[in-house]
């Protein structure tokens, strides 16, 4: 294991829990790679059991820590691990949140080594959810068994939900919410899984978008036809869902969805004034990814772009003949898999109904066009004033010696919205990752340095925690 890495003018923590986490630094980081082991994806039937295998082994966990009440409870499809350290009395309570499933590992070919055969190399770990959202978690854990290390418990109380269908929509955590909101009572919710700031810059998540996700099926017949004989007589679906498609976004990146921007919080002059002073390079943004240009909505920046407007784009398209040589049809049908991002106040559900109305609208007589909706997540905006907002950043700064930004994400995490909307908790979003980890990428990495240094910034923040009024 190389050296643990330090930040210039880093503030301690107790430092018998330094001495405690520098002393189990490889058996932090392999409990990292065997979790990265278990390929726990939500979205695929195959891995069911490796999900239950990836529940049971945080729950494990949890008992060693010496958490109460936990277990692995089944839901409609896949497991949530619940537990309790109330060991503090009078003091806040947060309620901790994290995922344990992964995205697939499409394509194969092209990561370094199999992705689940994770590794340590270089400062940094690689494997399917090293960061997203395995490493976080793991985080979590290790500052707790580094304070039971040395005889101390949290100082505060701490109910942790892990969950198992983040990345497939989160739709049986909703139900679960409700179903126990009396088990989840707290002051707070931390959720751990986001990332800092371009250039690895630390920072606080302030707001992330909602998702809207739906279909578009157009269908002509049962069966192909052949072109020869039915060509120019019959409208073709592809073409169809091609001039549908066209029509959904203008070429000024704008929706032409009535309706959509409706509901938009729109940025205010201050918002823009900061986003605008953070430190980030639109050429460099463009070459790292790396692509020919970058395009978008008229009359926003790339990073107002990239976190706090709405976006519409085609996920996967499918039709007719795909195979070498040629076989001259008519597809029976024609498909689309349609995602919207979503801000502040957009709700997917109105969105979902502005964009079957308008598909509707516009299909081409001679097919059967239907938009099926798949699931969706609230956005998020969390106070950057908040008193655990705060102390988070003093956190961050106690550790790594600099003061974080505030960022918006691109990406959505749907239980925030959950946690804020049906149980009333400000959310505090401290994730450790850095930007360029690829998640939900081949050669997914996790710098060991984030590692170390985040689980130093979760000790401090539970302190931290602790001296607000409840």
């Amino acid at each position: 294991m190389t050296d643990l890495p330090t930040a210039p003018g880093a503030g301690p923590i107790d430092p018998a829990v330094e001495a405690a986490l520098a002393s189990s630094a490889d058996a932090r980081a392999e409990a990292l790679l065997e979790f990265a082991r278990i390929p726990s994806v939500s979205a695929l039937p195959e891995h069911a059991e490796d999900m239950v295998r990836a529940a049971e082994w945080v729950a494990e966990r949890l008992r060693r820590v010496g958490a109460t009440d936990v277990a692995v409870e089944r839901t409609a499809l896949h497991p949530i691990v619940y537990g309790r350290i109330h060991e503090a009395p009078g003091a806040p309570t947060a309620l901790v949140y994290c995922h344990y499933d992964v995205q697939p590992v499409d394509p194969v070919e092209l990561w370094e080594t199999a992705p689940w055969e994770p590794f340590l190399r270089d400062g940094q770990f690689v494997g399917r959810g090293v960061a997203d959202d395995k490493g976080q978690l793991v985080m979590h854990l290790s500052a707790l068994e580094a304070l039971r290390a040395v005889g101390r418990a949290p100082a505060v109380n701490l109910t942790f939900v892990f969950e198992g269908e983040e990345e497939y929509g989160s739709e049986s955590l909703y139900a679960w919410i409700e179903a126990n909101r009396d088990r989840l009572e707290a002051d707070v919710a931390i959720i751990s899984d986001t990332c800092y700031f371009e250039g690895n810059v630390p920072a606080i998540t302030v707001g992330l978008r909602g998702i809207m996700y739906a279909q578009i099926d157009v269908v002509l017949s049962p069966v192909d036809l052949h072109s020869g004989m039915y060509g120019g007589t019959v409208e073709n679906p592809a073409n169809a869902l091609a001039r549908i498609i066209t029509a959904l976004k203008g070429p000024d990146g704008r929706i032409r969805i009535p309706g959509v921007y409706d509901d938009v919080v729109a940025l205010t002059d201050a918002e823009r004034e900061a986003m605008a002073a953070l430190p980030f390079d639109d050429e460099a943004y463009r070459a790292e990814i790396p692509v020919p240009a970058l395009v978008g909505e008229a009359g926003w920046t790339t990073l107002e772009r990239k976190t706090a407007r709405p976006t519409l784009d085609v996920n996967g398209m499918w039709s007719g003949f795909q195979g070498d040589g040629a076989k001259t049809i008519i597809p029976a049908h024609a498909h689309a898999k349609v995602s919207t991002r979503l801000v502040a106040d957009q709700d997917p559900a109105t969105v979902f109904a502005a964009l079957r109305d308008y598909v509707a609208e516009i299909a081409p007589p001679g097919v059967t066009v239907s938009t099926t909706y798949i699931h969706g997540g609230q956005p998020s905006l969390t106070p950057t004033d908040h008193p655990a907002t705060q102390a988070a950043a003093r956190a961050i700064q106690a550790v790594h010696g600099v003061e974080p930004v505030y960022i918006r994400e691109g990406g959505s995490i749907p239980v925030t919205a959950a946690f804020d909307h049906s149980l009333g908790l400000p959310v505090v979003l401290l994730g450790f990752t850095q930007p360029t980890c690829n998640a939900h990428a081949p050669n997914e990495t996790f710098l060991l340095e984030n590692f170390e240094l985040g689980t130093r910034v979760i000790v401090r923040f539970w302190d931290e925690l602790a001296t607000l009024p409840r």
